[in-house]
Formats: structure tokens, sequence, C-alpha cells
């Protein structure tokens, strides 16, 4: 579901500009793409690396170009931190510890499990960006819409999960706790990640000139993303 209900598709140029005269809107923005970007960064190498686990080599090259799709998409914030002549890489740089924290708890100990946090875990982070991405000017928030878009490759993630359920139903429970747990920390990450970078949270909350959410709208909002999390979940086969 979309988030709280704002139009700045008509953005002209000069709001554009307006907006980006205000340093903290600004500090938002960077921070916001240099989060995006490592994220898309490590999902591109923990794809890369769950491939080696892959049973078959149908299923090493659809993981693999999933892959390819994630650094397709951490190009495309890369440039969009230069075209703001930011570096890339020093905006990324604060979020490290963040990542390097989610992925050690998320570990997945085999191949259906990196499957479900590729599908579940990233679809929910995607989820939360689209979220503060209703709240920026139009040319910030195409690139963030584009880079968040589908890989292409949900369905045969839907595939082979199910597929592996109905040749042992126990793997559906076990999978349904791993994507539990990946809820949790994918949220406990989003909201640490909102709480402690001010720009951010400049995004979320708005300003004298520019919609935001208030505390009820940021609570619907995770109650959005609960929701989408158990659709996916269903459509894996799996009990949220």
């Amino acid at each position: 579901m979309p988030a709280e209900p704002v139009d700045l598709s008509s953005t002209s140029a000069a709001a554009t500009a307006a907006a980006f005269d205000d340093p903290l809107y600004r500090t938002g923005v960077i921070e916001l793409l240099g989060v995006l970007a490592y994220g898309e960064l490590t999902a591109f190498e923990r794809l890369a690396e769950d491939s080696k686990l892959a049973p078959g080599m149908r299923d090493k090259a659809a993981i693999s170009a999933m892959a390819s799709a994630e650094f397709g998409h951490f190009q495309a914030l890369h440039d969009g931190l230069v075209e703001l002549g930011q570096d890339p890489f020093e905006a990324m740089e604060p979020f490290h510890e963040t990542y390097e924290r989610f992925h050690a708890r998320t570990a997945p100990r085999d191949w259906l499990e990196g499957l479900v946090k590729a599908y579940v875990g990233d679809g929910l982070a995607a989820d939360f960006y689209r979220e503060v991405a209703a709240f920026l000017d139009q040319g910030t928030r195409a690139l963030i819409l584009e880079t968040l878009g589908e890989t292409g490759h949900s369905e045969f993630v839907v595939g082979r999960v199910r597929e592996a359920i109905a040749e042992d139903p126990r793997v559906g429970g076990r999978l349904a706790l791993w994507g539990r747990r990946l809820v949790g920390e994918a949220l406990s990450q989003a909201q640490g990640i909102a709480a402690e970078h001010d720009g951010l949270t400049t995004v979320l909350v708005g300003g004298a000139d520019r919609p935001g959410m208030d505390l009820a709208g940021i609570g619907r909002m995770f109650a959005r993303l609960t929701e989408n999390h158990a659709s996916r979940m269903a459509k894996l086969g799996l009990a949220s």
C-alpha cells in the first residue's frame, strides 16, 4: 500500500532547487541515497555468495542475474550522489556498521533461507524506503523508485520455495520462523536508521513548506509494512 497521500508529482524545477537549499533536506536526501546504495551493494555481494549454494546450474544463473540487477541499482544511486556533488562512499560509510550487524544476525544457513531473505527481507526494506520517497522532490523520488523496482525474479523465488515445501512440508515451519526473525530484525534496523540520522528524520516529519508524517502517520506506516510482509509470506506459502 502507498504512503500517506502526498502529491509531489507536479514539483517544479524551482521548487526542487528550493528544497535543496534547505541543508537538512539536502542532508536527508544524501543519507537516504547513501543507505540505499550501501544496501544495494551488500545485496549484490550477498546474492553472489548465495549463488554458490545453488543446487543446480539454472538456480545459480537465476541468483546471479538477481545479483547483477542489484549492482545496476547500486550504480544508479552512486551516480545520483555524484550528481549532488557528494562522494558516494562517504555517504555510504555511516551505514556500514548497521548493515554488517543486520547481515551477521540474519546469515542464512542454506539455499532456501537465502531465497527467503532476498524476497522477504529485501522487500520489507524496499517498502520502507518507498514510504520515505513519498515525501521527496520529484527527481529524487523517481531515482529511488527506479532502484527499488523488482529485479524480475520474484516468481523464481516463490516457485522454488513452494516446490521445497511441497517436497518436505517440514521446511515450511522452519522457513516461517526464519521469516518472522527477518521481519523483526528488518523493522528494528529501519527504526534505528530513521532515529539515528537527523536528515532522514527531517524528511519523514517534513517542514513548514513540506509535507511529512506525524507520530500517528509513522505508526500507520509500520502497520502497512507489516501487512505487506504478511502478503509476501503468504505468496511463499508460509505463515507470518
